[in-house]
């Protein structure tokens, strides 16, 4: 019984003061629920697999991926895997997430698992309107009918954005009836865009959390606010006094998240915001605040401060390997020995891992078995953020050569002999996220630097990080060896 009472007390909610980031690196539109003792997180991937995280935690404080929602891309799907949203009704686990269609708009879509670990089961697109359909929420109306929420992404057509609602079948796999718009984006602060919602029920009210203004990017001024109703479908009262939290000193373009309630009652908000320093480089990361109730039944967050106090010491990365879905190679791991062979293709990239990095400024290094290349094949580290966008250092051919991709088009920098032996170790120390210095060495010689300009201005795209990366490429089937990854 003391065991119980002390697991119920660790897992009740964070001790103060609360740090942040809780999920440092690139993990935007971070979506979390409570599954008995542990809390369950995921975020979007855009370009990127495994597809929609899955992490764990019993404190809201230090996670644990354990898994993903796909490993492979849905059959339907093209990319932008955006805004996963988990949820469990009736003893099963759902999450609705969006994805563009092949050749079509951006959809919300489902899939449902038995739990929340999985296996999860695709069930393709619930609703494609024309201009868009993104950031959907399952929640249940004064009646207790169940409905999904979500945006219709008009901003992508320079539009207006309603937030609409439409019954779900008991099963929560099909829409029903019809759609019923909420309301839409007509604050000053909100700008073009009104988006991910949230929902929650207190005291009598339905109340929803959601964001506004420019989501990514150094141009962002992103900020949340909140809105209320009696019923589901309304009408909606939007909060005099929003936006509820923008950005402060430390934080930047803070926004959509989900609310997750504790099992002594408390409620935290797990959302996402730029680190005012690092920036658009490391990504929007996953930070936790909570969510209190004033006098007058709104709610606040941080007593609108803005997001809660940076970590003093960033933490190491805490992913496994990913890859771009266009980039694709076949992975070996064992031990610190990583084995990554390309497809048919010959481009200096043509496969690609990469971690997401947690601050701005690092050095990573691997060494790459040179002795196991043959012909052209060439193995890399870069600073990756598409296959059109990376610079790095890669060593193949008899040379080390520093290469950068802008826009597709390709240059190369420097380039100096292969050293001797069966080795050669890769060096990429990144500053602030936009500048670059490389060097290698052979077994058993110094550092020797390539010394040519590098910057990453244009590299991260505009709603992701920029990744540090190993490549294999240069020729067909291309197979290559790497060991030792470090990041300090």
């Amino acid at each position: 019984m003391k065991r119980l009472l002390l697991l119920l007390t660790m897992i009740a909610a964070p001790a103060a003061p609360q740090h942040n980031p809780v999920l440092p690196g690139d993990y935007p539109d971070p979506s979390i629920i409570r599954v008995g003792g542990e809390y369950w997180a995921t975020a979007t991937t855009s370009a990127w697999a495994p597809i929609f995280p899955l992490l764990r935690s019993v404190d809201l404080k230090s996670w644990t991926t354990v898994g993903a929602i796909f490993q492979l891309r849905p059959a339907w799907a093209e990319t932008h895997f955006w805004a996963p949203e988990l949820a469990e009704h009736n003893g099963k686990y759902y999450v609705y997430y969006t994805a563009r269609k092949r050749g079509g708009p951006l959809c919300v879509a489902v899939a449902a698992a038995p739990e929340p670990i999985g296996p999860w089961t695709d069930y393709g697109p619930l609703v494609c309107q024309e201009a868009g359909s993104i950031d959907a929420v399952p929640f249940n109306d004064e009646r207790g009918d169940r409905y999904l929420i979500w945006k219709e992404d008009g901003n992508s057509r320079k539009l207006p954005t309603p937030i609409w609602a439409q019954r779900l079948s008991d099963d929560g796999l099909k829409l029903t009836g019809k759609p019923v718009e909420l309301f839409r984006n007509d604050a000053p602060w909100e700008g073009a865009v009104v988006e991910g919602s949230f929902l929650v029920k207190r005291d009598g009210w339905f109340f929803m959390f959601y964001s506004g203004a420019g989501c990514c990017g150094a141009r962002c001024n992103y900020a949340l606010g909140v809105a209320r109703s009696r019923k589901l479908l309304g009408p909606w009262e939007k909060y005099p006094n929003n936006p509820l939290i923008a950005g402060n000193q430390e934080w930047t373009c803070p926004g959509h998240g989900s609310i997750v309630e504790t099992a002594d009652g408390r409620m935290f908000l797990l959302y996402h915001a730029y680190d005012a320093k690092d920036s658009i480089y490391v990504g929007r990361q996953g930070v936790l605040d909570e969510v209190t109730w004033g006098a007058d039944g709104w709610p606040s967050i941080n007593g609108g401060k803005g997001v809660s106090a940076k970590t003093p010491k960033p933490p190491l990365p805490m992913d496994e390997w990913s890859w771009p879905f266009d980039r694709r190679g076949n992975l070996a791991l064992k031990g610190d020995r990583i084995e990554l062979t390309a497809g048919a293709g010959s481009e200096l990239a043509e496969a690609v891992i990469a971690r997401r990095p947690v601050k701005a400024s690092y050095t990573a290094s691997v060494r790459v078995e040179t002795g196991s290349l043959s012909g052209m094949e060439v193995a890399g580290l870069a600073a990756y953020g598409s296959a059109r966008n990376f610079v790095g250092v890669f060593a193949g051919g008899g040379q080390v050569r520093l290469e950068i991709r802008q826009n597709g088009a390709a240059k190369r920098t420097a380039e100096a002999p292969l050293p001797k032996g069966r080795s050669v170790e890769l060096r990429m120390r990144v500053i602030e996220g936009r500048r670059f210095e490389f060097a290698y060495r052979g077994p058993s010689g110094p550092w020797q630097e390539l010394l040519a300009p590098a910057s990453g201005e244009g590299l991260p795209p505009w709603d992701q990080a920029t990744r540090m990366a190993l490549t294999a490429g240069g020729a067909p089937s291309a197979n290559v060896r790497f060991r030792g990854f470090r990041v300090q």
